[in-house]
């Protein structure tokens, strides 16, 4: 049975969702999609893609970190972008935070994203084996 992950240090779902599930029986735990909105105000950070990408990312470690995982865990990264031209300023912010750690990865073009937002990224991640 899934079981609905909650974390104080991402924003709250603006939609009925949650911020991530695990299901119990695989270990796999599916994050929502997390534009760059700070969780204290819920308004979208300035700052340009780097920022965004940044405070996405923060709210994507703090629902893996209330699901007891880290980056090092995540399998699989969806990152949906408002502009492809933007395409390197994300990457760079991206791999940084991910450091020498690679999962697999889609980056897809849309015309648009929750709250005005120039990116979106959702996770998969893998409880390790005990």
């Amino acid at each position: 049975m899934p079981r609905s992950i909650e974390s104080g240090g991402a924003p709250r779902p603006i939609g009925p969702y949650s911020q991530a599930v695990q299901v119990e029986a695989t270990g796999l735990v599916f994050t929502a999609g997390m534009v760059g909105n700070d969780p204290a105000t819920g308004k979208l950070v300035g700052g340009g893609i780097e920022a965004e990408t940044e405070r996405a990312l923060d709210n994507l470690e703090a629902v893996l970190a209330a699901a007891g995982l880290t980056f090092a865990d995540v399998a699989r990264t969806t990152v949906f972008l408002v502009d492809l031209a933007e395409f390197p300023a994300m990457n760079a912010v991206y791999a940084r935070r991910l450091g020498a750690h690679r999962p697999a990865r889609s980056t897809v073009g849309v015309s648009a994203l929750p709250l005005g937002a120039r990116v979106e990224i959702d996770m998969l991640a893998a409880r390790r084996p005990a």
